[in-house]
C-alpha cells in the first residue's frame, strides 16, 4: 500500500512540476543513460541551473528584460 501511494506522489510531484514548467531530473538522467551514454550527467543543482537558464536567459541574447 505505502509503495502505490509512494508512486502516486511522485506522479503528481511530477505532474506539478510540469504544469509549471520545472524540468524532472530523474527523467533527464534516464534520457541521457539511455541515448548519449558517453555524455557525463550533469548534478541536480547544474541541472536545475541549466534549465532555468534556457528557459529564462541570462541577459545576454534574448530572455526577458
Amino acid at each position: 500500500m505505502f509503495n502505490d501511494l509512494a508512486k502516486v506522489g511522485k506522479y503528481l510531484g511530477q505532474a506539478a512540476r510540469l504544469m509549471v514548467g520545472l524540468p524532472d531530473y530523474d527523467t533527464y538522467v534516464a534520457h541521457l543513460r539511455a541515448t548519449h551514454p558517453e555524455l557525463p550527467v550533469m548534478t541536480e543543482v547544474e541541472f536545475f541551473r541549466n534549465r532555468q537558464e534556457a528557459r529564462y536567459g541570462s541577459g545576454r541574447s534574448g530572455g526577458c528584460c
